[in-house]
C-alpha cells in the first residue's frame, strides 16, 4: 500500500477536483449576456460597432479555447463559464445556438450594416427562444 504524506494527498486531490471546478458554466448567464450583445449589434449606427457587439456573441457561445474565439473584441462572458455551446445541456438549445453562431459570423462578413443588423435581429430571435 502507498503511503501519502499530508501535502501530497491535498495536491492530489487538487488535481482530481479541479476539472470538477470547470466543468459546469451558467449557460444562461452567457445566453443571456449573448442576446444583449445580439441586441446592441441590432440597435449599432456602424458596422464597425455592430461586428464589435456580434463578436461577443460569439465570444460568448464558444469560450475562450472555442472556435471562432475573438480575444481582441473582449469577452463580456469572462468568467461565467467556458461558453454556453460548451455549457448547455440540452441538444434543442445547442442545436439554436449553433444556429445564432452561423448568424453572427455571416453579419459579420456582410458588406452592409443593414445585412448585420438583420442577421444580429434573428440572433435575438433565435436565443430569446433558446434561453
Amino acid at each position: 500500500m502507498y503511503k501519502l504524506t499530508l501535502p501530497v494527498t491535498v495536491a492530489v486531490l487538487a488535481c482530481l477536483a479541479a476539472p470538477l471546478s470547470f466543468a459546469a458554466g451558467n449557460s444562461a448567464q452567457e445566453i443571456s449576456t449573448a442576446t444583449t450583445h445580439a441586441q446592441l449589434a441590432v440597435t449599432a449606427t456602424d458596422k464597425k460597432t455592430a461586428d464589435m457587439h456580434l463578436h461577443h456573441v460569439i465570444n460568448c457561445l464558444v469560450g475562450s479555447g472555442g472556435r471562432g474565439y475573438d480575444a481582441s473584441a473582449g469577452n463580456p462572458c469572462k468568467g461565467m463559464g467556458n461558453g454556453a455551446l460548451n455549457d448547455v445541456r440540452s441538444t434543442a438549445t445547442k442545436e439554436k445556438l449553433d444556429h445564432v453562431l452561423t448568424l453572427a459570423k455571416r453579419g459579420i462578413h456582410a458588406s452592409k450594416l443593414t445585412t448585420a443588423q438583420r442577421d444580429a435581429k434573428w440572433a435575438v430571435k433565435t436565443l430569446n427562444s433558446a434561453g
